[in-house]
């Protein structure tokens, strides 16, 4: 009978939009109470590092605060298309990205914000040989990569976490809590993320998903079987299993329920008869409980031995009519029992998942995908198509954007695809995977594979080659293909310079704002990231009057460029209209103007206008 608690009103609308930043306290009763951690809200409306520890409950390691900056920290970086790692490039809706997961994530961030359905992910784990990822956000890469002695041929951004340097859960968490934050915000409101790890940091991913999502957007922790045979792996434990934490966007979430399967319908379903011959079937009570809230409907009935019933039933007797007419009662052996509903089994919802999956391939069974599409062990740890095709239909629709930004073997990209195939979906994958180097001798190097991410493209090329030739009716619309992207420096030029640092001999060097080497293809999915458009959208190229000329999903977005005189690897650029475009003649702007107009038209007519 008071007033409403604006304070907490408040706090609900700053855990909506920062749920890390809300956390418990006490109240001057000593009761715990909600509460905003000011340092870290501060922190997220900052451009700087901030300092103020303060005792709470949370998970706190050193470095925390330069993991939540390198989550908001901008980068002067986008994405080059590579057309020849390619396939279907003109018409795929799929995408392959080589590069840092982390500035993978922050340049999607505006294209694809709230867009994904599900996300699925199996971070390195921290066992003391693998590699993690360092951010450092305080100094340039080449600075960062001198300094820390990191340079290689390859140019590759990993560092050791062995046991030398505490191995520590601090390196690994700081590597996994600014990508996950980015992460968040792909996802759609109903959307989920899946995420693998062993039992080395499955309770620090516990606290930090809890601190990024919120503690009520938890779903289930799903414990798989990721072995079969036993074997003694550490201190007497067979380790045979693996983690599987699940989260939803929005406390709402709820999984799909999954088909049923076939040993629970075979204990729970007779086999057809003549009197019930559509399939498997069983008997489901239609009486209810005087008690129950909302009561029945309480009449007799009479059975086909002649007998008479006085029950509660779910039913009215007009819909309990209906059931008996259309042959769908069962009124026991002797048909004189209390009747029933008859269900069959291929009518049935689903039942909800398990958080124990035992059946649902192994690791073994991933490994044997890799060798029977490369012929060779090119990859050694591999996650089974089976176990992505269940999460897939747990926590995904036929037309989802299904996201892993960890893609290593191309397993999830497999499992898209391999699902498309299957039932018709236009389910659409964006796979993200450092071009880590593969180790020297092994047998990916054996093969002539040098950096990871080329196993990851060729799997997913010969995967659906495979599917594609298995698919049948299906054939010719499953999209098999992948746009191929690379995460590069800006396309832009830094060209500012003051008056005096100017000399005549580098007049030339300033007059260009493109990088030499950068193509128009370049430019243009630079602004389809700038402008916050789908990286997949279908592509028209034109040349008119030297210029060329791209047209981005009927006139979503125009470009026009065309080679300098002065230096053949600058471009000047135009965007949606000429009169700003020094170089661009007459003849090309009546060209885009008439485009412009007819996709304008085109727009209006589909939607109705006059």
């Amino acid at each position: 009978m008071t007033s409403p608690d604006l304070t907490r009103a408040n706090i609900d609308k700053i855990a909506d939009l920062f749920p890390n930043v809300v956390t418990e306290s006490s109240d001057a009763d000593g009761n715990s109470v909600r509460a905003v951690d000011f340092d870290l809200l501060r922190q997220e409306l900052s451009d700087h590092i901030v300092e103020g520890p303060q005792e709470r409950y949370r998970l706190d390691w050193p470095g925390k605060r330069a993991a939540a900056f390198a989550a908001n920290a901008p980068i002067a970086k986008t994405l080059r298309p590579v057309r020849e790692e390619s396939v279907d490039f003109d018409t795929t809706k799929n995408l392959f990205i080589e590069g840092d997961n982390l500035d993978a994530l922050k340049l999607l961030q505006e294209s694809y914000l709230g867009k994904v359905k599900l996300i699925y992910i199996d971070p390195p784990y921290n066992t003391g040989n693998d590699f993690v990822y360092e951010d450092d956000f305080a100094e340039s890469n080449v600075d960062y990569l001198e300094r820390s002695g990191q340079t290689l041929a390859s140019g590759e951004r990993l560092v050791a976490n062995p046991e030398s340097n505490g191995r520590f859960h601090s390196d690994w968490l700081s590597m996994m809590y600014p990508r996950l934050r980015l992460a968040r915000n792909l996802l759609s409101s109903d959307g989920f993320i899946f995420i693998s790890i062993d039992e080395g940091e499955q309770a620090a991913l516990r606290h930090i998903c809890d601190e990024v999502f919120g503690t009520p957007s938890y779903v289930t922790t799903i414990m798989w079987r990721r072995k079969r045979e036993t074997s003694n792996d550490s201190k007497n434990v067979a380790i045979q299993g693996e983690f599987i934490l699940v989260y939803a966007r929005s406390v709402e979430g709820a999984l799909a329920l999954e088909p049923l399967a076939e040993d629970y319908v075979a204990a729970s379903y007779r086999d057809p008869t003549s009197e019930f011959p559509e399939g498997r079937w069983r008997g489901v009570p239609i009486t209810v409980s005087k008690g129950l809230k909302g009561g029945g409907y309480v009449y007799s009935v009479v059975t086909p031995s002649g007998d008479e019933i006085s029950r509660t039933w779910a039913y009215p007797r007009e819909s309990f009519e209906r059931l008996a007419l259309s042959g769908r009662l069962y009124w026991g052996a002797n048909g004189a029992g209390v009747p029933q509903r008859v269900m069959y089994a291929h009518e049935g919802q689903g039942q909800p998942t398990t958080n124990y999956w035992d059946t649902t391939g192994s690791n073994k069974e991933g490994k044997k995908a890799i060798l029977d599409l490369f012929g060779d062990a090119v990859f050694d740890t591999v996650k089974p198509v089976s176990l992505l095709q269940r999460i897939i239909g747990l926590a995904s629709v036929k037309d989802s954007i299904v996201m892993d930004f960890f893609a290593g073997s191309a397993t999830t990209a497999h499992a898209v695809l391999a699902a498309n195939a299957i039932d018709g979906g236009t389910r659409r994958f964006i796979v993200v995977q450092l071009d880590e180097v593969v180790s020297q001798g092994s047998t990916a190097a054996q093969n002539g594979y040098g950096v990871v991410s080329e196993i990851s493209r060729e799997r997913i090329r010969r995967a659906g080659l495979k599917l594609k030739s298995d698919a049948g009716v299906l054939q010719d619309r499953v999209d098999v293909g992948f746009r191929a992207l690379r995460v590069d420096t800006t396309n832009l030029a830094d060209t500012s310079i003051t008056a005096d640092e100017l000399v005549q001999t580098s007049l030339l060097d300033v007059v260009g704002s493109v990088k030499p080497g950068r193509t128009s293809e370049d430019l243009l999915f630079q602004v389809l990231l700038d402008w916050g458009l789908e990286l997949t959208m279908p592509i028209q190229k034109e040349t008119a009057d030297g210029f060329e000329v791209y047209d981005v999903e009927e006139g979503a977005l125009i470009l026009c460029t065309r080679p300098r005189e002065a230096r053949d690897s600058s471009l000047s650029l135009s965007l949606s209209g000429c009169r700003s475009h020094r170089g661009a003649s007459a003849a090309t702007c009546r060209v885009l103007r008439r485009r412009l107009r007819g996709r304008r038209g085109a727009h209006q007519r589909r939607a109705g206008v006059q």
